[in-house]
């Protein structure tokens, strides 16, 4: 997939306080308020889609392992730090103090500052049952909240022109993407330059979420960074992914000791 593409569509990072990378992932240095932030920016200036990706452990190993993932990520707008164990290997290499942005937060926070800020919002992906419910549940959760379109993630390809014009007759600024990765990063990479968004973020399983047939932690376990502990004992199958938490965090410890010694020896 041609570089050229993806730098068609990427929005500068304006007044970010810095990009770095962990183990090979690019992540922005925001919290929530920055990100936030970073977002209502791009909404005021953007003239291009930008759009807005989450790093976690997991992405860690998936992106660097495709080449069009890894340019990607390299070319989004925004990198969130959206898992805890990212936020921690960010203090331990950089020294930063930083909070997680979750990427299901970051939509939440984003309807909430929309009937106040005038957004325009359209919802794409999940189930037809699930995308309109999660919409219902976004109208009643956030009074006042403009979502002008959506549509469910099970559309054909040759359904695609009809729902891109869809999008930009609803004159939306902000489109939430929820197909999963990389289903929903290769749907960003071919149709964002033919849309008229300010800002795209992609929101995996979101929509499930905010509908309850997929359950978050309670607020206790997501605020000491326990939520994938709590993940991993209402779904036991998912042991086979938690391991790579160990690996990654093994990873970023011998990391951190190389830059040590490095540092030393300098």
């Amino acid at each position: 997939m041609s570089s050229t593409v993806i730098e068609a569509i990427r929005l500068p990072a304006g007044e970010l306080p810095g990009r770095y990378t962990v183990l090979g992932l690019p992540v922005d240095a925001v919290d929530m308020e920055g990100a936030l932030a970073e977002v209502d920016r791009m909404v005021r200036t953007a003239e291009c889609p930008g759009y807005i990706l989450a790093a976690n452990p997991e992405k860690v190993y998936a992106v660097p392992a495709s080449s069009f993932l890894a340019e990607f990520f390299r070319s989004a707008a925004l990198v969130i730090p959206d898992g805890i164990g990212v936020v921690i290997a960010l203090r331990w290499l950089y020294g930063l103090r930083l909070t997680r942005a979750a990427s299901s937060d970051l939509m939440q926070h984003i309807c909430a500052a929309a009937p106040t800020r005038g957004y325009r919002i359209f919802v794409y992906g999940a189930s037809e049952e699930v995308n309109a419910g999660a919409v219902r549940e976004l109208g009643r959760r956030h009074p006042g909240i403009r979502i002008v379109g959506r549509a469910n993630g099970f559309l054909q390809e040759p359904e695609m022109p009809a729902l891109i014009s869809q999008i930009n007759k609803s004159e939306a600024d902000i489109l939430f993407v929820g197909l999963g990765s990389p289903k929903q990063e290769q749907w960003m990479h071919r149709w964002l330059p033919k849309l008229n968004v300010k800002v795209c973020q992609g929101i995996g399983g979101t929509l499930d979420t905010i509908v309850g047939r997929v359950k978050r932690a309670p607020q206790a376990w997501q605020r000491v960074g326990l939520e994938w502990l709590y993940r991993l004992l209402q779904q036991p199958w998912r042991i086979g992914r938690q391991r790579r938490l160990l690996v990654f965090a093994w990873e970023v410890f011998w990391e951190r000791t190389r830059k040590n010694a490095d540092g030393r020896g300098s």
